[in-house]
């Protein structure tokens, strides 16, 4: 369980955020009930409006948006599909 602990720890603190990237694949830290989005929906970063804050497109299997939103840096965590390079 001390994974979760730096989990929070890492999401709490804006220096541990990595910088997103255009094309990133998200996932959301948090629900947004207006939109009918749930916290670790995935995403994909399709504009940056301003420092920190991104547009983000939510797709279906088929390729279809249901939602399209800008967020905030602290409200997104990037996903990896690789492992880290050792240091």
């Amino acid at each position: 369980m001390r994974w979760r602990k730096q989990f929070r720890q890492q999401t709490r603190d804006p220096k541990s955020i990595m910088s997103i990237q255009l094309y990133d694949s998200v996932a959301l830290l948090s629900d947004i009930p207006d939109r009918g989005l749930r916290r670790g929906q995935v995403g994909t970063v399709v504009e940056e409006l301003a420092p920190d804050v991104f547009e983000v497109e939510f797709s279906d299997d088929q390729g279809r948006t249901y939602a399209m939103l800008a967020l905030r840096a602290d409200q997104l965590i990037v996903l990896h599909y690789e492992p880290a390079m050792a240091a």
